[in-house]
């Protein structure tokens, strides 16, 4: 395989785009990480060694964008949406317990048959929509530890925050699925 050109390069933009979407979910950044991954390919496409696929080799240099959008992500605080929703709802998840610590009276719903639910497609769209809900940071440390396999020192490393952070950000991500999922699909009438 020889040196690529501009044009081979640029016929991966869709994918690079879906996969920065997937894992960034803003498209505005997704876009910036796309830009500079063909930028970046372009500049560096001679020292291509062809010992992998175009496809994976921009693939890999999107990954390392990726990561750079995230950081990026995390220490503007402008950028980041701390409410669970639109409307604010589940921001302040004290009110689920007692001053004991434990569940108050509306505590979690019994799932009557959790396995069954991950065959139905309509869960799954239902879940998007809840994971969508996530303010972004929180969605990322939770897509990074739970989709990506990403070990809790790794995700503090790449997001530059404590274990304790990022401990917290998967439990409200978890508490915030599990109560999204428990008014919209557990608890609903069929």
């Amino acid at each position: 395989m020889t040196t690529p050109d501009d044009r081979q390069l640029a016929e991966f933009r869709d994918y690079l785009l879906r996969y920065a979407l997937y894992r960034l979910r803003d498209e505005a950044a997704a876009e910036e990480a796309v830009q500079d991954t063909l930028l970046a390919a372009i500049q560096a496409k001679s020292g291509f060694a062809a010992q992998s696929s175009i496809k994976t080799w921009l693939t890999g240099i999107l990954k390392h964008k990726i990561i750079d959008a995230q950081r990026k992500l995390c220490r503007d605080p402008f950028q980041l949406d701390d409410k669970l929703d639109d409307e604010g709802e589940l921001s302040d998840f004290d009110s689920l317990f007692d001053k004991t610590g434990h569940w108050g009276s509306d505590g979690p719903r019994t799932w009557a048959n959790p396995e069954a639910a991950l065959e139905q497609q309509d869960f799954w769209r239902v879940y998007e929509e809840c994971a969508q809900r996530l303010p972004k940071r929180t969605a990322m440390v939770f897509a990074m530890r739970e989709s990506l396999g990403h070990e809790i020192e790794e995700i503090c490393q790449n997001l530059d925050i404590t274990a304790t952070n990022c401990s917290v950000l998967l439990y409200r991500a978890r508490m915030s699925l599990r109560l999204c999922l428990e008014k919209n699909w557990f608890g609903r009438e069929d």
